[in-house]
């Protein structure tokens, strides 16, 4: 299915796929290999690792990137074009972060800077000199609209922004044009924001008003009710208790951050005083705070157009030490 898709997009290209001869993929550690074809078995079960991984740590190849030839893969190009995968960080930090971590800078040093991917698995990323943790917080779908009962995807007629006013009448932000449909990542970061804001609801998630649930939209039975908080408040916890072992493995706080990537079109959406209000991203301020979009993107870029990017990622992603949360 995805190897069909892929070539689905190639033959949009307006250029014969004989002429393609290097292709490159990034993207979380899942979807690579099941790009490649390799068995996904591993991932599921500890110690959540890919085989490239397993035999990377065992001495069996000589990292964790992929490459092979087109041909072997049924892809839409010259049979002999080169398919090269970007390396894995550890486990579920994947190929899309290290795509992230070249198109940052991260390989070079400088002052202590965080990147953050918020998703299903967030990824987390800390540079403080020479030292680099990295860890994928197991968040869930909350903040894609999962497990919420009027949650959806970041699609046409969700809400992705609230405004509660000083007579608590609610103002929304939709996606296209209504009637809405319910409400996306940004838009629930943005009620929580609110809800705290006015003291609506306490650091439980509890509303103060006796009441188990909160209208956003009472026309078109739009809600937010106890139970999708709490869904909320444990996907943020995932992400809030990750960052701060990534911190106190370092021995540093806070304050030592100078630089915030959000990666991500979750993050690009982000009403960056309901994230900080809520906890979910550090309190820093805006302009130490930089929304990079699709950094993964740019990164696979960035070897496709050069081996010695590649090299370079390879050698770098060695030398970032994955912290395993679960233990």
């Amino acid at each position: 299915v995805l190897i069909g898709y892929i070539n689905h997009s190639i033959r949009s290209f307006p250029v014969d796929p004989w002429r393609i001869l290097e292709i490159t993929v990034a993207g979380n550690t899942t979807m690579r290999d099941l790009f490649f074809g390799l068995d996904v078995g591993g991932l599921g079960r500890l110690p959540f690792r890919s085989v490239t991984e397993s035999d990377w740590t065992q001495g069996k190849r000589p990292g964790t990137s992929v490459e092979v030839r087109s041909r072997e893969l049924g892809l839409l190009a010259n049979p002999e074009a080169r398919v090269y995968g970007l390396p894995l960080i550890g486990s579920h930090v994947g190929a899309d972060t290290a795509a992230c971590i070249l198109a940052t800078g991260y390989l070079e040093p400088g002052d202590t800077t965080l990147l953050m991917d918020i998703g299903t698995n967030t990824e987390l990323v800390i540079r403080s000199g020479d030292r680099i943790l990295a860890a994928s917080c197991p968040a869930g779908p909350a903040f894609e609209g999962g497990f919420v009962k009027c949650g959806m995807p970041a699609l046409e007629g969700a809400i992705e922004k609230v405004r509660i006013k000083d007579d608590l009448t609610v103002e929304t932000d939709l996606i296209g044009s209504g009637p809405p449909a319910g409400i996306c990542g940004s838009g629930l970061v943005s009620i929580l924001g609110e809800l705290s804001r006015i003291g609506a609801i306490n650091e439980r998630g509890r509303l103060n008003d006796r009441l188990d649930r909160f209208l956003v939209d009472p026309q078109h039975s739009i809600f937010l009710d106890e139970q999708d908080i709490s869904n909320l408040a444990q996907a943020k916890a995932a992400n809030s208790a990750g960052l701060r072992i990534l911190l106190r493995q370092l021995g540093i706080g806070w304050d030592r951050i100078s630089r915030v990537y959000l990666a991500g079109a979750f993050a690009r959406h982000l009403d960056l005083d309901a994230a900080r209000r809520i906890g979910l991203i550090p309190p820093i301020p805006d302009d130490r705070i930089l929304r990079i979009g699709n950094a993964s993107i740019e990164g696979a870029t960035a070897t496709l157009l050069s081996t010695s990017a590649r090299r370079k990622l390879e050698r770098f992603v060695t030398t970032v030490r994955h912290i395993e949360l679960e233990t």
